[in-house]
């Protein structure tokens, strides 16, 4: 399973190519010349601009933007995946309503979760029963044409129930990667993997 996480990252990270710039949590690295849209404000000089930061907004460990977008697409994307991303760090639904579309569609829907919006509603519902103090990093964000491809660290604690176990208290932690089809002006569709492996190996529940 970390292998397919890896190698998901690794693709991902090919389609930004030569077009895409990278900045981590402590530097930017190279000029950020974006292909600048009519009536577009100049380009910032970090892409670390883009980064909404608004109080309660997640913000990316690093991330890498592709150039030839244009500022106010790139910057609208950024601060989608702030959002979905800060609605599976806290659970509230007011983020999640802000960033995905009426018309989202998982494309790779587990057994058993609705279509839709509802769908991460519901997941994430499921998972504070178990993990109530769950949070989302998003450690790695890449921004590329009209797809957020994600790398998610998810962190908590065993405290309540899942499929009949009951937590002990015990440290989980596992990865995921996500990508994001963004429409117009929202979410509109996604893929992701999950590390579930070492998910149920750390609830103590066989797979």
């Amino acid at each position: 399973m970390h292998k397919v996480i890896r190698t998901v990252l690794i693709t991902a990270a090919a389609i930004a190519g030569a077009a895409a710039l990278t900045v981590g949590a402590a530097m930017a690295v190279g000029a950020f010349d974006y292909h600048q849209q009519p009536g577009e404000r100049a380009a910032p000089a970090s892409p670390r601009d883009l980064v909404d930061r608004s109080t309660g907004l997640i913000r990316p460990g690093s991330l890498t933007v592709d150039r030839s977008i244009g500022r106010r697409r790139a910057s609208q994307e950024v601060r989608l995946a702030q959002q979905l991303y800060t609605f599976w760090n806290t659970g509230e639904q007011k983020y999640l309503d802000a960033a995905v579309s009426p018309r989202f569609r998982d494309n790779t829907l587990p057994s058993g979760r609705p279509q839709g919006p509802a769908g991460p509603l519901f997941a994430s519902k499921n998972f504070r029963a178990a993990v109530p103090d769950l949070t989302c990093e998003l450690a790695d964000l890449l921004v590329t044409g009209d797809k957020i491809t994600a790398r998610l660290v998810f962190r908590g604690h065993f405290t309540g129930t899942f499929h009949g176990v009951h937590g002990k208290g015990q440290r989980i932690r596992f990865d995921a990667i996500d990508i994001q089809h963004v429409g117009t002006d929202k979410i509109v569709e996604d893929w992701h993997i999950e590390d579930n492996e070492t998910l149920l190996s750390q609830f103590g529940v066989t797979g």
